[in-house]
This record gives C-alpha cells, sequence and structure tokens, in this order.
C-alpha cells in the first residue's frame, strides 16, 4: 500500500519521516518531490572496478547549468536530507525528467526503513542535457511495512551508507567480501 498525501503528513508530523526542508508545495497526491543538489561526482576512472575503491571527484553545478553528456555516470544528490521510519521510501524520477531522457538511478530506487540521508542519484542520459541545481528531479514515495523492524538500515553495523553527507557517495561496493 503506497502512503497518500495525507499519510505522509501524518508521519511527518509524528517525525517517522523527516524531509528537510519541508515545504508543502512539494507534496503530491501519493508523493513528496525532491530537487538536484548543487554537486555532481564523476568516477576519475573510466574503467570501474568492483571489487576496488573507485575513486571520484566532486564539482558544483554552475548557476547558468551543467550539460550532462550521454555514455557518462554522473553521481548526484538530492537537495532534502530525509529518514523513514515507518515505511519503505522509492525514489522515482520525474516524468518531466524521464521524459528529457534522463535517469536518476541506475538500480537502486529502493531505500531501506532507517535509512536517514541524502539520496545519492545516479545519472545517466540519451542525450545531451542541461540541468540545474534546485530542479525537480524526483519523488520520493512510501509503501506500508507489515511485521516488526529487527535491523533497521541505521542501526546496521554493515550499511555502508550511514555517513551523513550532501555529497553524492561512490560505490561501496568494494567493501562486500565476495
Amino acid at each position: 500500500m503506497i502512503f497518500s498525501d495525507q499519510k505522509i503528513l501524518e508521519s511527518i508530523q509524528d517525525k517517522l519521516i523527516v524531509i528537510e526542508p519541508f515545504d508543502m508545495s512539494n507534496l503530491g497526491t501519493n508523493s513528496y518531490d525532491v530537487h538536484l543538489g548543487k554537486t555532481l561526482a564523476t568516477y576519475t576512472n573510466p574503467t570501474l572496478d568492483a571489487k576496488l575503491h573507485n575513486q571520484i571527484e566532486y564539482f558544483e553545478i554552475p548557476e547558468n547549468g551543467f550539460l550532462l553528456k550521454p555514455g557518462t555516470l554522473y553521481l548526484g544528490v538530492t537537495e532534502e536530507y530525509t529518514e523513514t521510519h515507518n515505511a519503505v521510501p522509492f525514489l522515482e524520477g520525474k516524468s518531466s525528467v524521464g521524459r528529457l531522457g534522463i535517469d536518476i538511478h541506475a538500480t537502486a530506487g529502493k531505500g531501506d526503513v532507517g535509512f536517514c540521508n541524502y539520496w545519492t542519484l545516479e545519472i545517466s542520459c540519451v542525450l545531451p542535457v542541461k540541468v540545474y541545481a534546485g530542479m525537480p528531479i524526483g519523488q520520493l514515495i512510501y509503501f506500508a511495512i507489515e511485521g516488526n523492524i529487527l535491523n533497521l538500515y541505521n542501526k546496521k553495523v554493515s550499511a555502508k551508507y550511514n555517513e551523513k553527507t550532501k555529497l553524492p557517495v561512490e560505490s561501496m561496493m568494494w567493501k562486500n567480501k565476495f
């Protein structure tokens, strides 16, 4: 079951969902719009290795925008910090963004109950397209859960993305044992 706007607001009032900054105009019928933060990152090496800590370099989106190029993976970040303690958050791209040929996540659209951070976006595009800091980029949708949670994400010892940061975070696959 997906949370309605009223259920999202109730959860915010009960501090079971946190969205900072919160703006009522971003609340949809059953979602909340999030925006592209000012920082992007790209990997420094054009070849990535899942067993290695692949380094990234950060840069800010200029006021007049930044041109995304096909064939490049950009890591972005939401302007909004979120916490979700009573639902499974899903981040989906806005349809207007998709119609520009922009994908905001390669595979990681689902968050975990207990996720408390900014969302890193895995951005790619089909055609060259200019993006701007602060533009609407996605929407958070909240799914109800059944049963008690034994292992909240923000309490997991093995959680790789718990460090609070306003910067995009690179893949931490290298921390897995395989």
